[in-house]
């Protein structure tokens, strides 16, 4: 089997612990891809909430699903602009292997608990999985190197390539993996890695449409309302508030043009033959999106091979208008929508106690697998640390179990 990695250069593979290859047919990246495919935290994801609570219905997305479906749109993209396919797929399958339960009300409760340490960011806790929470390789020293992936894995895993103290909203890691982190980018570039800037839109692209798949089906959203000119407004500012700074005039020709599509879907009765409009929906949206920056990219660049930090993805200013107005829609009508704060205070109030039931009786409930760490710790920073790498491992299921047991009442 010939093994083709076209640019990409001898410091790309390096692990930070040397380990001999198991199967001469396998790439390292290919390698790393099975770790992640194989790993705890990867399966976890199942039953981690995407917008709506994990396991309340059989059709909507979990964390887990939509990491396949970006693994799956990152990595068509990535082999059409000549990147190592299983490298772009590496970095799909861990762009959401930290996050906690709850989505990302989950995250904002644990970044409240770890506000004077250093903060909770889902971004820096898939480096924190993948370099050192998930059980493969030890150094000399009995340290646990997590995955250990190779350098180009791990970096094509990094959306935000700063810390907590340069961006303490989006950060890509805590201070205390600076080491791992500053030796994954020893021979970096600018910026994000072109794979990593490929899983970002393939993730971008996935969450946008499916969301509003999701939303439609739950019956939480139809697309009619884009015909009431109050919501259009509504759905405008609440875009310009979280997903983009394009203004008003650019973002109602983005919904026009939306509306205008063929395939535009505008109603839903859950037949059989309405979910399969829907399906050619979402499938003719993303292929709209993939093609867009497909084009434009190669329109930049004449190299066959676009890889690592030779080139930058170009996504054209009226595909980011238009999924931003597809994210919002899922943001306004299901994340939203009424009666859901309730809900949201609930969550983020038991993640904290558990946060807290951990610290107080001194690491006793962790899992064996953290039990070292938490003895290995020398101050109350890190414990809390250890405690909040817990419960954000713990799925939606568990973290109410948990709950439930520790604190004496129900759900």
């Amino acid at each position: 089997m010939t093994i083709n990695l076209a640019g990409y250069r001898e410091s790309d593979f390096e692990r930070f612990v040397d380990e001999p290859p198991k199967r001469q047919v396998r790439s390292a990246f290919a390698r790393d891809r099975a770790r992640i495919l194989h790993s705890s935290a990867l399966r976890r994801l199942a039953a981690k909430t995407q917008i709506h609570t994990a396991g309340t219905s059989d059709f909507l997305r979990t964390r887990l699903t939509h990491t396949l479906e970006v693994s799956q749109i990152g990595r068509e993209l990535g082999e059409a602009f000549g990147c190592d396919a299983d490298l772009v797929e590496v970095g799909c399958l861990a762009h959401d292997i930290g996050h906690p339960p709850f989505g990302h009300n989950g995250e904002a409760a644990l970044n409240i608990v770890m506000s004077d340490f250093g903060g909770f960011e889902g971004n820096a806790q898939n480096l924190r999985v993948l370099s050192r929470l998930e059980s493969k390789t030890f150094d000399s020293q009995g340290n646990s190197l997590g995955l250990n992936l190779t350098r180009a894995s791990l970096d094509a895993a990094i959306k935000y390539p700063w810390s907590h103290q340069e961006n303490p909203v989006k950060f890509g890691y805590y201070i205390d993996d600076a080491p791992i982190f500053n030796w994954i980018r020893k021979t970096a570039g600018e910026g994000q890695c072109f794979e990593a800037q490929v899983m970002d839109w393939a993730d971008d692209v996935a969450y946008s449409v499916h969301d509003v798949e999701d939303a439609i089906v739950s019956r939480h959203l139809s697309l009619s309302i884009l015909d009431h000119p109050d919501e259009v407004q509504e759905v405008i500012t609440l875009a310009q508030q979280y997903y983009t700074d394009a203004n008003e005039t650019l973002l109602s020709e983005a919904i026009a043009r939306l509306k205008k599509l063929e395939y535009w879907v505008t109603s839903y009765d859950e037949s059989q033959r309405s979910l399969a409009r829907l399906k050619n929906f979402t499938s003719l949206l993303i292929g709209r999106f993939c093609s867009a920056v497909i084009d434009e990219t190669k329109r930049h660049y004449q190299n066959e091979n676009l890889t690592r930090y030779s080139a930058n993805l170009v996504v054209p200013d009226w595909a980011r208008h238009e999924v931003a107005i597809l994210k919002t829609l899922a943001n306004r009508y299901v994340m939203q929508r009424e009666g859901v704060e309730s809900l949201h205070q609930a969550q983020q109030e038991k993640l904290a106690f558990l946060v807290q039931y951990i610290v107080q009786m001194d690491g006793e409930p962790l899992e064996p697998w953290l039990q070292g760490s938490w003895q290995h710790s020398v101050s109350d920073a890190e414990r809390l640390r250890v405690a909040v790498d817990q419960v954000a491992s713990l799925t939606d299921i568990s973290a109410e179990a948990w709950f439930r047991k520790f604190s004496g009442h129900g759900s």
